[in-house]
């Protein structure tokens, strides 16, 4: 690319010269006209030549001029296919052509005023129509041709480009479209259900005959106020692209011990401990070892319920470590965990089995590795690395 514009940059000059040395040849040395004189005049319609690109008229007034007196002809020609290139409507193409007519009936009356060889170029009929199709007809009618063609090829541009913009205008639209469905189907369904979950904890809350049973009440009716405070976030993602950074302030490590708490409530044994010496690491690293560690306890409560949780946090001097590890006997996140119903009869959690797939892209995105797996001593082991570097 940089390339390309400085030859295009450079074509004025290497025009300008061109004209210049061409220009710089005496039509007769006999004419008893000097070579400065010459030099002169090609210098000057060398630095019109140059100047073209901006205002081509010098050019033409030049070349007219230097034709008739001298008869310089490069500076005619330039100055026709600039004409073509620019001139629009049929008023300043007659103009152009009228003074060009004029030019060469002038060059016609000198020549034959001086005679000789000079009337033989520029006053016998034949060399007359021969040099205005050289000299004006020709570089006019090319540079129409090219004019036409920019225009074509611009507007093949403009239409190929209106095209995509009407394509991702549509996908736009369509993928709106999606995400009001979505988060209307969210809506209608999730967001009714946990309504009514917090609805039952709040009735049970006070109903209860207990303090144990008060208390988690209490607890299942705030998580269940948490989730539809974060769903309805979610949903105004859905339906107006609203951006990550205009959301509240989304966990991190520090939220860890109350996720623990709330496990540690429904009854099962998870401990933490903290490896090295603990720093602050960024949101998006802290978020997601807190994603990871939510995610792992999500599956022991579905399919490890009895079993002893550890979860070790290592702060490492360029990755952050998250492992969590059950201790006992457990059965793998693709397990199914039945728990009993009011009838006595079993019934399965529900999961979708894409937890720890997502939480592996999430990691990765990031640099690092994520790990799952049975451990040989029994129980399973989630293990999640990474880059501090990701915080930056």
């Amino acid at each position: 690319m940089q390339v390309s514009r400085r030859i295009e940059g450079s074509l004025p000059v290497l025009l300008g010269l061109a004209v210049f040395v061409v220009s710089a040849v005496p039509f007769d040395q006999t004419d008893g006209m000097t070579s400065p004189v010459f030099v002169t005049t090609a210098a000057a319609a060398g630095v019109a030549a140059w100047w073209a690109r901006r205002s081509w008229w010098p050019l033409a007034v030049l070349g007219a001029v230097f034709y008739v007196w001298l008869v310089m002809w490069p500076p005619l020609i330039v100055a026709s296919y600039y004409a073509g290139t620019t001139l629009r409507g049929p008023r300043g193409i007659a103009s152009y052509l009228g003074g060009t007519a004029v030019a060469l009936g002038a060059a016609v009356v000198v020549g034959d005023l001086i005679g000789g060889r000079r009337e033989m170029v520029t006053a016998t009929p034949a060399n007359v129509t021969l040099m205005a199709m050289a000299l004006v007809g020709l570089p006019f009618v090319f540079g129409l041709w090219t004019r036409a063609r920019r225009d074509v090829l611009a507007a093949a541009r403009e239409r190929a480009d209106r095209l995509e913009r009407e394509q991702v205008l549509r996908a736009e639209q369509a993928r709106a479209q999606e995400r009001a469905r979505i988060a209307r189907e969210m809506h209608d369904v999730v967001a009714h259900r946990v309504s009514l979950m917090v609805l039952h904890a709040g009735a049970l809350e006070v109903r209860a005959a207990d303090e144990p049973t008060a208390r988690t009440a209490s607890m299942i009716g705030g998580i269940g106020r948490e989730a539809l405070a974060n769903l309805r976030e979610l949903l105004g993602v859905l339906r107006s692209n609203q951006q990550p950074a205009e959301l509240s302030p989304q966990p991190t490590l520090a939220d860890l011990d109350r996720l623990l708490d709330q496990s540690r409530a429904l009854g099962i044994s998870v401990r933490r401990h903290d490896h090295g010496r603990p720093r602050a690491l960024g949101s998006t690293v802290e978020r997601t070892a807190y994603r990871v560690v939510q995610e792992a306890l999500t599956n022991v409560h579905k399919h490890a319920r009895d079993a002893h949780t550890d979860v070790h946090v290592r702060f490492l001097n360029d990755t952050l470590q998250v492992e969590i590890l059950n201790r006992g006997t457990a059965d793998g996140p693709g397990a199914k965990r039945s728990l009993p119903d009011e009838s006595g009869a079993e019934r399965s959690l529900p999961g979708a089995g894409w937890g720890l797939a997502g939480l592996r892209e999430r990691v990765e995105l990031l640099g690092g590795s994520l790990a799952a797996g049975p451990r040989r001593e029994g129980g399973y082991r989630v293990t999640a690395d990474i880059p501090v570097r990701a915080a930056a």
